[in-house]
């Protein structure tokens, strides 16, 4: 069975995006970038909801030849690029980029990729994310906690049913006082 990872930055009071979309709190530094390049290499398929897909299809097919892109931006890019992807969205009728686009029920799609293979795939943009927290799919959660408060925004976290209890398998600390939390749902035996 695949393992569904949902791990984005976040500000230190919970948002992924601070009010009108804005995440310019979020720079990374070069470290932070060159580990999420490791974090994106090790993930066999891409889940994206729209908002972030027109976010990251809007950059990164062409991100390794922008001027001044650094290794690690061009090998995110190719990485990117040949990384097999899903769009959930209702609204939109393409996409490109190795990617396919599904229309129909975001949870029964996701759960029945999760059967379908080992490996690991990455659920990415907050409305798909939260679909998936509120099912109790996601396996593993990944906090990259940026020393900011920005006061309201796009919440990480979503609203839950019930408690999900939280293993702490890994933590890190980044430069800009950044530190990356890694968590393993526990699962009843």
């Amino acid at each position: 069975m695949r393992k569904l990872v949902y791990g984005m930055n976040v500000t230190l009071d919970g948002y992924i995006a601070a009010p009108g979309d804005d995440i310019g709190w979020s720079a990374p530094s070069d470290e932070l970038f060159e580990w999420w390049l490791e974090e994106e290499q090790a993930i066999d398929l891409f889940l994206y909801g729209r908002k972030l897909w027109e976010s990251m299809s809007s950059y990164w097919p062409t991100g390794d030849r922008q001027p001044n892109a650094t290794p690690a931006e061009i090998a995110f890019a190719r990485n990117w690029r040949d990384t097999p992807k899903v769009v959930f969205s209702s609204t939109m009728s393409t996409v490109d980029w190795n990617a396919r686009l599904f229309t129909g029920d975001a949870l029964a799609e996701i759960t029945r990729l999760k059967a379908e293979d080992d490996g690991r795939m990455r659920v990415g943009g907050a409305t798909l994310a939260r679909t998936a927290m509120r099912a109790g799919l996601i396996d593993e959660y990944t906090v990259v906690t940026h020393p900011v408060l920005v006061g309201g925004g796009l919440p990480f976290f979503s609203a839950l049913d019930s408690w999900v209890n939280l293993d702490l398998v890994e933590t890190r600390t980044l430069p800009g006082g950044v530190l990356m939390s890694r968590y393993e749902t526990r699962r009843a035996s």
